[in-house]
């Protein structure tokens, strides 16, 4: 486990003012990419620490030992699948959601008599994966929580969780660290121009860290420069070599928002906020600002479909498609 991120100190400080009071289920939130669950696994250690100092852990104790080796009994971490196989034994995507099953084992986790004889610390990761169902078994858990159990929740988008869910959490904002700390940090982790993967990717240092590593780099650069020249836009060839490419869907809806959010946002006030780097062509396109409102709003519902089984290749042809429309003021949308 390493230790919090420069940026943190300040929150851990303020949460932990009054550790006596910390509640049973905490809901940490903020932008991705910004160190959240490095924050609520430090926590968790320190909560199952069995000798802390000072409002940390000591990470010699028998506890600590257990959580830095991945086997406290005392410690769940949920998440989200990944991947699964398929009938050929094949890796595929698999829907990022933490399912009704994972919840009704956690149920027997949190029920038994703690192994150390202390607390029972569980983090949900991202908590808003949770489906329907799962959401659903959780709020009684957190509705009739049994002693010594704690709950720590990440979430990216609160505001996807059951307001049930919600309400009987203490919710704890994590702080967006300023530019100047970002980028101090990314630059003693080696990464050159720390300002435009900063942009890039919102401000938030982690993402900036993976945004400057990707494997994705040149395919983004490429779209890019497609979306920069639409008089030349082949959009079937466009949609097609991102199929091949098999992106994340979610990656490229978010590429387009971003471009589209720094259109809008140049012809209405002037600033750039995501790719700084293309100001010269997003400036000459955002005389279609307002002509792009809608486009902005079929990405919005792309983006939530994203992760479904749908045909990517078809999906991009609908988005840009839509895009071209826009900008030639025809709006609309397009079925894929």
């Amino acid at each position: 486990m390493s230790a919090l991120y420069p940026w943190q100190s300040h929150d851990w400080q303020t949460l932990l003012r009054d550790r006596a009071r910390l509640p049973h289920a905490l809901l940490l939130t903020g932008p991705a990419g910004i160190g959240k669950q490095r924050f609520a696994e430090r926590l968790a250690q320190l909560l199952l620490c069995e000798a802390p100092q000072q409002n940390e852990p000591c990470g010699e104790c028998e506890g600590c030992r257990w959580f830095l080796a991945g086997n406290h009994p005392d410690y769940r971490l949920l998440t989200p699948a990944e991947a699964e196989e398929d009938e050929d034994g094949k890796t595929r995507r698999k829907q990022p959601v933490i399912p009704v099953d994972a919840i009704r084992e956690l149920e027997d986790f949190v029920n038994l008599t703690s192994h150390r004889r202390g607390l029972r610390v569980t983090i949900v990761t991202p908590a808003e994966a949770m489906n329907v169902a799962a959401a659903n078994a959780f709020l009684k858990t957190l509705e009739e929580p049994p002693s010594g159990a704690v709950f720590i929740l990440v979430a990216h988008h609160w505001r996807r969780l059951l307001p049930t869910i919600r309400s009987r959490c203490r919710q704890f904002p994590l702080a967006m660290p300023d530019a100047r700390a970002a980028s101090a940090w990314l630059e003693g982790q080696g990464v050159v121009n720390p300002q435009l993967h900063l942009a890039h990717t919102g401000g938030a240092p982690l993402a900036a860290l993976e945004d400057a590593g990707a494997s994705w780099l040149a395919q983004r650069t490429e779209l890019l420069g497609h979306l920069a020249n639409p008089a030349a836009l082949d959009v079937i060839g466009v949609a097609q070599t991102l199929d091949k490419q098999k992106l994340d869907a979610a990656l490229v809806i978010d590429w387009l928002q971003k471009w589209g959010h720094d259109i809008v946002s140049l012809g209405l006030s002037g600033k750039v906020r995501y790719y700084p780097d293309w100001r010269d062509d997003l400036q000459r396109l955002s005389v279609r600002a307002t002509a792009l409102l809608d486009w902005q709003k079929t990405l919005l519902d792309a983006r939530k479909l994203a992760h479904h089984p749908l045909n990517a290749r078809l999906v991009y042809e609908s988005l840009l498609f839509a895009y071209l429309d826009g900008l030639r003021g025809k709006g609309g949308k397009r079925s894929g």
